[in-house]
């Protein structure tokens, strides 16, 4: 649990805790990130860190290709992210460009958007062409919001947010975030928000400059159809593919061909999931379960809506 300035009141409550904690911004479901590890809940290996069951288990834990790619670093990020306030204008450098200023790796991510208050919205994407002078200018006189695509924060709504796209969450958003595992941002405009010293927040409209992909696009919204029992593909990119479930029947996954670790995101309602083992672990909203590369089938039973992802 991370509290923020900007934090509400949603996250404790869809995850059932008993916490009294206030302002919780985001909740890191399965990190990998350094001193922010996720910890097992439960069974033979409870208490240790992901990062610890990565270095132990390696490829039966991540999948073969993954840990010749990625080593003992786990490669996603997932959250729960509840904005009281306007999240900054930022936007996430490639990995290419990442590289170059001496960080590991760059971040693409997607967001699904949950239940957020009516008159939430977000910014995904630039609406109109502008140049990287236009760019600095806009930052300079706060106006930059003016190019930026709008978008109703609605239940049930994707949004894919490649490295290079410019974008920000805005008060009132309820989303899951699933994303390369790096916290590398640069800062673009924060509407001239002080800090409790009085002091403006730091941008980074250079680096951010670098990043930017200035390309403008039709829609930055991923249309699907809902469907029920079955698994309605969401997002696939280089780093993770997702998919949507939506179950009322029992339901076999089928991993056996899959050479990676599976991440099953709890969004609504509740199941049971059972491996071809017989090894039976619960899911329910708000819950995160992480599936071994090992796993070759899990039965899902029960009323449950949850997002699937892996590399």
């Amino acid at each position: 649990m991370k509290t923020t300035l900007w934090g509400g009141d949603r996250i404790i409550p869809f995850k059932n805790l008993p916490d009294k904690m206030q302002q919780v911004g985001e909740s890191w479901e399965i990190s990998g990130v350094k001193d922010f590890e996720t910890v097992v809940k439960d069974g033979p290996m409870e208490g240790k860190s992901l990062n610890v069951l990565v270095h132990e288990m390696k490829a039966d834990l991540v999948g073969k290709e993954n840990y010749q790619r990625f080593g003992d670093e786990f490669p996603l990020l997932v959250k729960f992210i509840d904005a009281q306030q306007d999240l900054s204008i930022q936007v996430h450098p490639d990995d290419e460009t990442a590289v170059r200023h001496g960080e590991k790796h760059g971040k693409s991510e997607m967001w699904y958007i949950m239940n957020s208050d009516p008159e939430a919205f977000l910014y995904c994407g630039l609406k109109r062409e502008i140049t990287p002078e236009t760019y600095k200018e806009m930052v300079e006189n706060g106006t930059i919001c003016e190019a930026l695509a709008k978008y109703q924060a609605r239940e049930g709504d994707v949004f894919f947010l490649p490295a290079g796209r410019i974008h920000a969450v805005g008060a009132g958003c309820f989303l899951t975030e699933i994303q390369q595992t790096s916290d590398l941002t640069y800062r673009i405009f924060d509407y001239n928000r002080k800090d409790k010293n009085g002091n403006l927040r730091e941008l980074h409209t250079e680096k951010a400059a670098e990043s930017i992909h200035f390309k403008v696009e039709d829609d930055y919204c991923t249309h699907y159809k809902p469907m029920k029992n079955m698994g309605v593909p969401l997002v696939e990119c280089p780093y993770f593919s997702t998919s949507l479930y939506d179950l009322d029947e029992p339901m076999i996954l089928d991993y056996s061909e899959l050479d990676s670790f599976v991440i099953l995101i709890g969004l609504k309602g509740e199941g049971v999931l059972v491996d071809e083992e017989g090894n039976e672990t619960s899911l329910q909203m708000g819950e995160s379960v992480l599936i071994p590369a090992t796993t070759k089938e899990v039965k899902v039973s029960g009323s449950i809506r949850f997002l699937e992802t892996y590399v």
